[in-house]
């Protein structure tokens, strides 16, 4: 992986965000520096969604400070808007374009913003092979497959060749290989180009995967924020040690991994083979963090 830029992309302090006399969002703060992949987690409710659209200037918020590539969002104007891609939950319809076509289309919003500092938009061509359309590059959208609107639509998201990228559940639809080829694509950007990602997903293995730090939101407040590795290591002391013994397979949890190995390689010296630790995955811990919060809250509030 590609030593990442510390110039901030993203700085988030004590953002608020309230609706009537609910607060959805209750003093979020969190950074994201250029070419990092983080992903934002967290149970439906917790507020990902309003953050997401404040960040990307569709919505405003109720208090708190907020700077997306330098400028706050309520401000940010075309030349601003033109340095993001953003890739929503829904395909939108462009049915009757031809997928090479539309694409082309799309880039020519962003030529007015090309610099000596600025990127040219990507060709269309890039981009249907970036995310695997070649085959259906003449083909009207209105014929694509969900999944291969989908992909349209992270292409989509690309056009300008954005310096920030904003995902939300990207591979929804995608097959196995398609999914592998994206995750290919997202690393491609963000070690080689200096992409700063921001993702959402339901999709642990993918967090697990593509996030370079993955942030849990939960009761519009931040409950955990580090890598899987450091996550797992606070959350959760459990590992799985696994090995094979005369042909026969064991498995072994333990809270500590370092102690029970030694014990094992001094009670079998010789004949064991297969030997692997397992870390708690993110899904376990991710299951625990969220846990822990609603044990928390509801201990705080007096509820059953």
């Amino acid at each position: 992986m590609a030593i990442k830029n510390s110039k901030p992309a993203l700085v988030v302090e004590d953002l608020r965000m309230r609706y009537g006399d609910i607060d959805v969002l209750k003093g979020v703060s969190f950074s994201a520096t250029q070419g990092e992949v983080l992903v934002l987690l967290g149970p439906n409710g917790a507020g990902k969604t309003t953050t997401i659209e404040i960040l990307e200037g569709f919505r405003g918020r109720s208090d708190g400070t907020v700077r997306v590539l330098g400028t706050d969002p309520n401000e940010g104007d075309e030349r601003w808007r033109a340095r993001l891609g953003i890739v929503l939950q829904s395909w939108r319809d462009h049915s009757k374009w031809k997928v090479h076509e539309l694409l082309h289309h799309l880039g020519q919003y962003y030529q007015p913003y090309s610099s000596p500092q600025r990127p040219r938009p990507l060709e269309a061509k890039q981009l249907i092979q970036l995310v695997g359309l070649e085959a259906q590059a003449n083909h009207e959208v209105y014929t694509l497959s969900g999944g291969q609107r989908r992909r349209l639509d992270v292409a989509i998201g690309l056009v300008g060749n954005p310096e920030l990228l904003f995902l939300d559940e990207p591979t929804v639809g995608f097959d196995p290989q398609a999914r592998r080829e994206f995750h290919d694509v997202i690393h491609r950007l963000s070690d080689l180009d200096n992409t700063t990602v921001l993702l959402t997903t339901h999709d642990l293995g993918e967090a697990e995967k593509l996030g370079d730090r993955i942030i849990v939101l939960a009761g519009g407040t931040i409950v955990a924020n580090g890598t899987a590795d450091q996550l797992a290591s606070e959350y959760s002391s459990q590992s799985e040690v696994i090995w094979t013994h005369n042909k026969q397979r064991h498995v072994h949890v333990t809270g500590d991994s370092t102690a029970y190995l030694r014990e094992l390689l001094n009670k079998h010296p010789a004949g064991i083979t297969e030997l692997e630790v397992r870390r708690a995955s993110l899904e376990d811990t991710y299951i625990k963090i969220v846990q822990q919060h609603e044990t928390s809250r509801t201990a705080k509030t007096g509820e059953q």
